[in-house]
């Protein structure tokens, strides 16, 4: 009997299901993932196996959501970024700002033309200068040059001399955008290097309990496109692992529910992704779907991921109750973990509100770097957490300058608060039970208290917890009828992102007002994906989109397995591994190939495409192989621009030659990471 086992690690929960050769689901399990950790969540999920299946697993298959929460949250590792050859604008324009200090932002003389031809000397001495005054202080490297993809010369020797530096990992744009653009690659590269440490620790983790149990066989990780690499490939890569799980959740949800043509939503603790699936197919975002405020380029599933989750912050914005983005632990699971919490949420609701009742601080990564740098107040704080959950408003009263370490912890993603959620409310209404409700309740009291006595927003009954969280429910209720439309729009590419945003916003008005009243009195009847069934997956889907389907009038489908979707889609894909090259023709007559190695010129067209398609052949065999896979097939796609000349005629612009090679895992390779 040959046996795979699918892992998924979410924000939240670890989840792990154990499938046959007829895809049969033998056992599905669920623990909540320890982020300071993650051995303790997926050892208590992998040891729930019972032993006689053990030595029947063939292959250990990995989807993860934890790159992609980073992403939508903004958090990373603290990493360097070299960049050769672009201009302050270029830097302003990509958004590293945004995820770096302007320390960490090296712009250095460097980079290539479009024709591949140095532009200027790459400037080594301000990089070595730059490079060992940041090798103390950084988790990673990322490496990007102007024209890095025409001629990637520039950004292998800062690779090789920050190797020769630091022994860090280093990422270039080259190695994972072939598309123009050089602020995108940058920051496409910038987020690879952020993620490094995410995906090494939760590696690590997995084969660290796969070698406990005495499982041997080969780990694969699912990619944000849905096929497998080895563990090895996506430690060098780990930005293509953005979306891993809403992939592997597309795979999963459609195995389950067998519709050809369905809107596939995936609700996590901390996003909703959801991907429209047309004739069997979800349709790939070959330019890099957006994750929350970023579009890196890699190719996914078209998914379309915001941070809405069942963990979600419920606060006060702009004159309203906001959900999100940021995730916080929800008050009913910390008490389930820490009981002794619950007597100090009752002080809580016994004293006068304050805006840091219901926080509570918790340890959520430990990363080395940021380790190394500790203040000496934020390693006390770091230290204190180490003890359990903290309380914010005792810690203020006692310490301020402590907390203020905390909230510099927080900011820095090494901690997290708690508060009030949609679980919490969930709780409150008896739609879920399986964390501590009356932490639920407390929470739910002290929150509309807040709201009340802080804000002046709302005229809850004091003591009444079911209508606070009565509101938080509809709140999340419109949020997701929005957010499947915005998926829609998006869909169809019709409008930008903020255009859409707004008339989803409209038309699930529109939608909801006509459902709450009479037929006869609704000024517009809007149908929804009528041809497109609702499949539903995640744990908190069972929570809220039966109301959901009922309101936008589709139907629903929330498979038996719907809860560990990711992890059964995690074991069903296969090994996709692909090359480009782009042809060129600089002066007419000349035709220049763009290979990694050096660019070079034909006198022939023909002559380019077959040196070209031997290039990539060769290469995405490769990229296959070292992926882990056997049995490789490779196929050529050809994208060609031409331009009508009044003078000359047809004549050819450019072409991008693509090797798409696919191959089933390795299962004669066992796990084990090379250092």
């Amino acid at each position: 009997m040959a046996l795979r086992l699918g892992i998924d690690t979410g924000g939240t929960y670890t989840d792990a299901v154990l499938v046959d050769d007829n895809n049969d689901v033998l056992l599905a399990v669920k623990s909540l993932t320890t982020r300071h950790d993650l051995t303790l969540g997926i050892g208590e999920s992998l040891r729930k196996i019972p032993t006689q299946h053990l030595r029947h697993i063939e292959l250990v298959s990995l989807s993860t959501t934890l790159t992609t929460n980073a992403v939508v949250e903004g958090n990373g590792a603290p990493i360097c970024a070299l960049l050769a050859g672009l201009s302050e604008t270029q830097v302003s324009k990509s958004g590293l700002r945004d995820i770096l200090e302007d320390e960490q932002i090296i712009r250095l003389s460097g980079g290539h033309n479009a024709s591949g031809q140095q532009l200027q000397q790459l400037d080594e001495t301000t990089a070595r200068t730059a490079i060992l005054a940041n090798k103390d202080k950084v988790s990673a490297f990322s490496v990007s040059a102007q024209f890095g993809v025409r001629n990637p010369d520039h950004e292998i020797r800062l690779q090789a001399l920050v190797r020769e530096l630091t022994g860090l990992p280093v990422t270039c744009g080259h190695e994972l955008a072939t598309s123009l653009g050089a602020p995108r690659r940058a920051l496409t590269a910038s987020l690879n290097a952020r993620m490094i440490p995410f995906i090494q620790a939760l590696i690590k983790a997995v084969e660290a309990i796969l070698q406990e149990l005495d499982i041997s066989a080969p780990l694969m990780i699912v990619k944000g496109d849905g096929s497998m690499v080895n563990a090895n490939t996506a430690l060098v890569h780990p930005v293509t692992t953005i979306l891993s799980g809403p992939a592997a959740s597309v795979i999963g949800a459609c195995a389950m529910s067998g519709a050809k043509n369905a809107i596939i939503a995936d609700m996590g603790g901390t996003t909703t992704d959801i991907a429209i699936v047309t004739n069997g197919q979800p349709e790939l975002a070959a330019e890099g779907a957006r994750v929350g405020d970023w579009q890196p380029m890699v190719e996914t599933v078209k998914v379309y991921s915001i941070g809405l989750g069942g963990d979600s912050e419920v606060r006060f914005h702009g004159g309203n109750i906001k959900l999100g983005p940021r995730r916080v632990v929800p008050l009913s699971l910390l008490c389930h973990q820490h009981p002794h919490i619950l007597l100090r949420l009752q002080a809580h609701l016994n004293d006068m509100p304050s805006p840091r009742h219901n926080r509570f601080i918790t340890r959520l990564e430990h990363n080395e770097a940021l380790l190394k740098q500790m203040s000496e107040a934020e390693r006390q704080a770091w230290d204190l957490l180490g003890e359990g959950p903290v309380e914010l408003e005792s810690l203020v009263f006692e310490n301020k300058h402590l907390a203020k370490a905390m909230a510099r912890l927080e900011r820095k993603g090494m901690a997290i608060y708690s508060g009030f959620t949609p679980s919490d409310a969930a709780h409150v209404l008896g739609k879920s039970s399986h964390w501590n409700t009356q932490a639920a309740q407390l929470a739910a009291q002290i929150w509309s208290r807040q709201m009340r006595h802080l804000y002046g927003f709302g005229n809850w009954q004091q003591g009444n917890a079911e209508e606070p969280a009565e509101r938080v429910f509809s709140l999340m209720h419109d949020a997701i009828c929005q957010t499947l439309l915005e998926a829609g729009l998006h869909q169809e590419d019709l409008l930008n992102e903020a255009r859409s945003r707004h008339l989803a916003d409209l038309m699930s008005k529109l939608i909801l007002k006509a459902g709450r009243k009479d037929d006869e009195q609704a000024l517009f009847g809007i149908n929804f994906a009528n041809s497109h069934p609702l499949v539903a997956v995640g744990a908190p889907a069972a929570t809220y989109y039966p109301q959901v389907a009922k309101s936008l009038n589709i139907a629903l489908n929330l498979p038996k397995y719907g809860h560990v979707a990711n992890a059964l889609g995690a074991v069903m894909g296969s090994v996709v591994q692909r090359a480009e090259i782009a042809i060129t023709q600089p002066t007419q007559g000349i035709f220049r190939v763009f290979n990694k190695q050096h660019p070079f010129d034909c006198t022939d067209l023909q002559d380019a495409f077959s040196k070209a398609e031997a290039l990539v052949t060769e290469e995405a065999s490769a990229l296959a192989t070292n992926a882990g896979a056997e049995n490789i097939q490779v196929r050529i796609r050809h994208n060609n621009k031409h331009i009508i000349s009044e003078l000359d005629g047809e004549l050819f612009v450019e072409a991008k030659i693509t090797a798409i090679a696919t191959g089933n895992p390795d299962l004669s390779i066992q796990t084990g990471l090379e250092v």
